[in-house]
């Protein structure tokens, strides 16, 4: 993928300012700089910001340039997972997850710094480097190979981290070099076209997925606001099409405040530090507390899958899918049977996934159990094991940080005793889709899918041809870039 350099600046006037306290929180305050308006002719697309000084060092922002008001340039829209970004974004110290710069430094211990996690963030303040730009060749976050007889367990490339200093939560959100800049990389050199849009935006513009036949997610979308969720529910009950390319799907529901300056994202802690009404309330979205568990929207949940191939976790998995249902259209042309593997050679399954209960019927294939959600039409594809945690009996320590399996528990059986969180590590990623009111979902089940088109396996490549064309999205006659600076 080229770069299509848009505009130059030089001699922008900069200023030293004080970081504030709190600036995770409450943003930084700086005076503006510079403002500047999109040229009439740039396109819809993620547009790199890359900023230079005098000495030569440089940092990263980004901004996303969504079609001009009744327009389109295609009738399928990539929506960023911006959310996800600004829960992992620790700049001024910590993220929805915990006291980063406290743990990177060695000064809170990592069940401290996990309790300092805040849950209002700032959008007004820089994301760190790591997350907003990470180096071409930075590593995924999955173990390349098997773990070997007896060898200790490591997570992603923990050489690579300690080099460039990197915290647990750089790799898991942005857009260079990770999961929707490999998905917009291949889709391009195929000649797909995708307009670009932000979680954000599906908050604040409740029409605008009715320009679109089909809304697609890549990668890492985990957290959804009540709005955006709302409105991909509509889309898909009137009509849409939704792929989901993606794991750990919409698992944490947040919200938007101060127009859209603050973030709001409690996660565990959501009814505890809250006072609002469960309408606005964040938490799980699969808490009872909502009635809306995401698998009535996806037909999948983090909550019956997890991680396969890091630390303990499924660690000499084979890293791809078991076909079963070997006739579902989209395996048309892939040359895949039941019982072949996919992606295993990529790998395909690996960091997070999302899969349901299911059983066999009497034709052989895995039937969907509807708990916790999940459609009774939901088609199983494929299936391959994962797990929400590491064994606390494997005689090796954790790397993993535990999810509450105690509250997951009680949310999906009504039952938080140990036996029901021990059923919750035995859990399975799904290939599936089903058809919701007049639309219908396609969900890959990893954050991996992205990076089998990376690889450019051949059947990966066809299943996703095979799913852009039965969603609608059209080529283009020029192959063109999105990704701009």
């Amino acid at each position: 993928m080229e770069r299509d350099v848009v505009l130059t600046m030089e001699g922008v006037v900069a200023d030293h300012h004080p970081v504030p306290p709190y600036a995770d929180r409450d943003g930084c305050g700086w005076p503006v700089a510079l403002e500047l308006t999109a040229g009439e002719d740039w396109r819809s697309g993620y547009y790199d910001i890359l900023l230079t000084d005098a000495s030569g060092e440089e940092t990263h922002h980004f901004v996303c340039i969504k079609p001009k008001a009744g327009t389109t340039g295609s009738k399928a829209v990539l929506v960023l997972a911006t959310n996800t970004y600004h829960s992992y974004n620790w700049w001024g110290g910590a993220n929805a997850y915990s006291n980063v710069t406290g743990l990177m430094t060695g000064k809170v211990p990592f069940d401290e710094a996990m309790d300092q996690a805040i849950g209002v963030l700032s959008t007004q303040r820089p994301f760190t480097q790591m997350i907003i730009a990470a180096p071409e060749g930075a590593p995924r976050l999955i173990n390349m190979r098997k773990r070997e007889f007896r060898e200790k367990p490591w997570a992603a490339n923990p050489e690579w981290m300690r080099k460039h200093h990197i915290s647990p939560y750089d790799g898991s959100a942005g857009f260079l070099h990770k999961w929707e800049h490999a998905f917009a990389a291949w889709t391009e050199s195929e000649g797909y076209v995708f307009d670009y849009v932000t979680d954000y935006d599906l908050d604040t513009d409740p029409d605008l997925l009715s320009a679109y036949t089909s809304a697609f997610f890549v990668g890492h979308s985990e957290y959804w606001s009540g709005n955006e969720r709302a409105q991909v529910e509509r889309f898909v009950d009137n009509g849409g099409y939704a792929a989901i390319l993606s794991g750990n799907t919409c698992f944490w529901k947040v919200r938007w405040e101060d127009d859209g300056k603050t973030y709001v994202c409690h996660k565990w802690k959501g009814f505890t530090s809250e006072d609002v009404g469960a309408e606005k309330a964040t938490h799980l979205w699969s808490h009872p507390a909502f009635k809306a568990p995401e698998a009535e929207l996806t037909g999948l949940s983090f909550n019956f899958g997890g991680y396969h191939r890091l630390g303990m976790c499924v660690s000499r998995g084979s890293s791809g899918f078991t076909i079963y249902d070997d006739k579902h259209w989209a395996l048309e042309g892939t040359d895949l049977f039941y019982g072949d593997q996919l992606g295993a050679d990529v790998p395909l399954i690996g960091y997070e996934s999302d899969g349901c209960l299911f059983e066999f019927g009497e034709d052989g294939l895995p039937k969907a159990l509807t708990v916790g959600g999940v459609p009774a039409n939901l088609e199983i594809i494929g299936i391959a094991p994962v797990t929400l945690g590491e064994d606390p009996e494997s005689g090796y320590a954790p790397m993993i940080p535990p999810e509450k399996l105690d509250v997951i528990a009680e949310a999906i059986y009504g039952d938080g005793s140990e036996a029901m969180q021990k059923r919750l590590l035995r859990g399975h990623a799904m290939l599936a889709s089903f058809q919701r009111g007049k639309g219908e979902v396609f969900n890959a089940g990893t954050t991996e899918w992205a990076h089998g088109l990376a690889a450019k396996d051949p059947f990966i490549e066809t299943i996703t041809r095979n799913v852009l064309n039965r969603f609608g999205v059209t080529k283009s006659k020029y192959v063109t870039s999105s990704v701009v600076g």
